[in-house]
């Protein structure tokens, strides 16, 4: 059974990298498109928290210092996916959109008593837009039509290290690499002739991520750092010019050209989970600092972005022989800033979540986590575009126990 669960991980691990992620939005087309709100077990259901969060029988991706609350000889798999109905409005039209995907897949395991590892892939950005402009010929009474298509995104692979040093105080941290692509088509179209542009770039780096959660009673405090990072990337370049005959003649193919590099910038979490007797609380903070890492232009600008959530957990303390008392019931809220100033127009957004976390049996701390969320992004003033959205996520922690002597009587 272990060694058909470690083949199905490294299959779906090469299969998540092509998947699409999360929910395609508009504003995709800035940058490295629309970061991804992919989170591990509970966190989705708890309004995205759980810096301060610590539980040995699923993955804690916010804060890789809570791999020290894992279990020894414990082993932790778990994959997640989500199905997203979206609704998006201008002032003149409105489009709806269905979109399932892939989130994570990621495990957890216990390499000594004191020092915990995680290993893992998420899809980081998505780019997934189609805009068609049409534009007036100066002069005259014609127009022509540009239609842009931008697919791809960026994936982080991570490995994540727990070092308990003390009793109360945990260490951690985590390896980051990054890599992935982004293809832009243009196609302009006048009367009957047409130009095809296509624009590959390819992105790879590294990043590091450091972390501690310290805990007293029944309150742990936890603080996130990710340094700043740089991509490298290249570029592939494509043009062919189509005439009303039908014939076609390069216009330009270069492959391999260096471009500016992309700096993700510098991230700092900080939260804080306590319980009150069946009652858990998350409170998390975290700031992106856009504004020092990116050099905005004339038709946009990055800034320092804000995310606040709060979550709340709810455990039954009744018979837990009884299946249903072993459900765990959550609710959490968020708001985001954004990182995205359009028309002198912040681009923000917040959510509602609520959802479950169900026992897969009765002797088993594996769990499978449901939720549902509710969230709006953006805005219709200065003609830019709302976003109304409802996601159902699901994701399986699986525990399984390794490395235990087999018991003779």
């Amino acid at each position: 059974m272990k060694l058909k669960l470690i083949t199905l991980f490294f299959t779906l691990f090469s299969f998540i990298i092509f998947a699409q992620s999360d929910l395609d939005s508009p504003y995709s087309i800035f940058g490295l498109g629309k970061e991804n709100s992919n989170f591990f077990g509970a966190s989705s259901a708890l309004g995205n928290t759980g810096i301060g969060y610590k539980t040995g029988t699923s993955l804690n991706k916010l804060n890789p210092a809570s791999l020290t609350a894992i279990n020894k000889n414990s082993f932790l798999y778990e994959i997640g996916i989500n199905n997203t109905f979206s609704i998006k409005q201008d002032n003149n039209s409105t489009q709806n959109n269905f979109d399932f995907n892939f989130t994570h897949i990621a495990i957890g395991f216990s390499a000594t008593e004191f020092w915990k590892m995680s290993f893992g892939l998420i899809p980081k950005t998505k780019v997934n837009y189609e805009i068609d402009l049409f534009q007036p010929v100066e002069g005259t009474i014609n127009s022509y039509n540009t239609n842009i298509i931008g697919l791809g995104g960026l994936n982080e692979v991570f490995w994540g290290h727990g070092l308990k040093v003390t009793k109360n105080l945990s260490l951690g941290l985590e390896l980051l690499a990054y890599f992935g692509s982004i293809n832009q088509e243009k196609r302009i179209e006048y009367n009957a002739t047409s130009i095809y542009l296509n624009e590959h770039t390819n992105y790879k780096g590294f990043g590091l991520k450091g972390a501690f959660q310290y805990s007293l009673n029944k309150t742990t405090i936890g603080a996130t750092f990710n340094l700043p990072s740089t991509l490298n990337g290249t570029q592939d370049v494509e043009g062919i010019k189509t005439y009303n005959s039908g014939s076609e003649t390069s216009i330009i193919e270069e492959t391999g050209n260096e471009i500016e590099n992309f700096e993700l910038p510098l991230n700092i979490g900080v939260g804080i989970s306590t319980t009150f007797k069946n009652v858990l609380l998350n409170i998390d903070l975290q700031k992106n600092y856009w504004s020092d890492s990116y050099i905005s232009n004339s038709n946009f600008n990055y800034r320092d972005q804000s995310i606040y959530g709060l979550g709340i957990e709810y455990k039954s303390s009744k018979n837990l022989f009884q299946y249903w008392n072993k459900v765990i019931y959550r609710m959490g809220i968020n708001y985001d800033t954004g990182y995205l100033t359009l028309s002198n127009t912040k681009i923000d957004s917040y959510g509602f979540s609520a959802g479950l976390g169900l026992p897969i049996s009765n002797n088993s701390f594996s769990t499978l986590n449901l939720s549902y969320s509710y969230g709006k992004e953006g805005t219709l003033n200065k003609n830019l575009i709302i976003d109304n959205f409802h996601k159902l996520s699901i994701n399986v922690s699986l525990n399984s126990n390794w490395f235990q002597k087999q018991k003779i009587f």
